[in-house]
């Protein structure tokens, strides 16, 4: 394992109804990626930043009635790396304009943007998604093919690669699909270190 050149900023957007764990995550395994690499390696930089972000400075209401509060709004927030975009209900984000030319913008300057499960229907709205293959939760696979024809929506995968956007499955999907981006952006020793810190069973596909 060697010792990152820069730490690597990561920006998960949060909005009214995001799925929990769809956020929470991969916050989770970028956060324990970098707690585990300074117990092993005092002097090693820091690999990862993990931030929220939110349209607004607020508490934002997750499913379930959970309250959040991002770090950073849209608006005001450091440079990201990689963005993800959890899902949830996502058919109010669909129609915010603002939150859609946010996305694009931001994905075009970052080097990875990633979804999880329903994210992806913001990613398609984006442009991000024309041409490529992607998948999101098993229920919602006939819509994002309904309403995005110009995807290639594949089911019963993980998560799907396509150049620097990344798609994944629902809900505990998001874990995997971020356990495969430690292991692409720094290694597959630390994903495998994360993984085992987190007692988590690491589907590689």
């Amino acid at each position: 394992m060697t010792a990152s050149p820069v730490t690597r900023n990561v920006g998960i957007y949060i909005f009214d109804e995001v799925e929990v764990l769809d956020f929470a995550g991969p916050f989770e395994v970028f956060s324990t990626a970098s707690r585990v690499k300074s117990r092993l390696y005092l002097n090693t930089l820091k690999p990862f930043e993990v931030f929220t972000i939110a349209d607004a400075i607020r508490s934002i209401p997750a499913r379930g009635g959970l309250m959040v509060n991002p770090n950073f709004d849209i608006s005001n927030h450091p440079a990201i790396d990689c963005l993800i975009i959890p899902g949830g209900v996502v058919t109010a984000e669909l129609k915010r304009d603002s939150i859609i030319e946010w996305i694009a913008r931001i994905s075009s300057k970052s080097t990875i943007t990633a979804s999880v499960c329903t994210g992806a229907f913001l990613l398609a709205k984006a442009g991000l998604l024309h041409g490529k293959n992607a998948t999101t939760h098993w229920s919602d696979i006939e819509d994002l093919r309904a309403m995005f024809p110009d995807v290639t929506v594949q089911a019963n995968i993980r998560w799907i690669e396509a150049g620097k956007v990344i798609t994944s499955a629902g809900i505990s999907a998001g874990i995997d699909m971020s356990l495969h981006l430690v292991a692409q952006l720094e290694s597959e020793d630390l994903a495998v270190k994360t993984a085992r810190q987190m007692e988590y069973k690491w589907s590689l596909s």
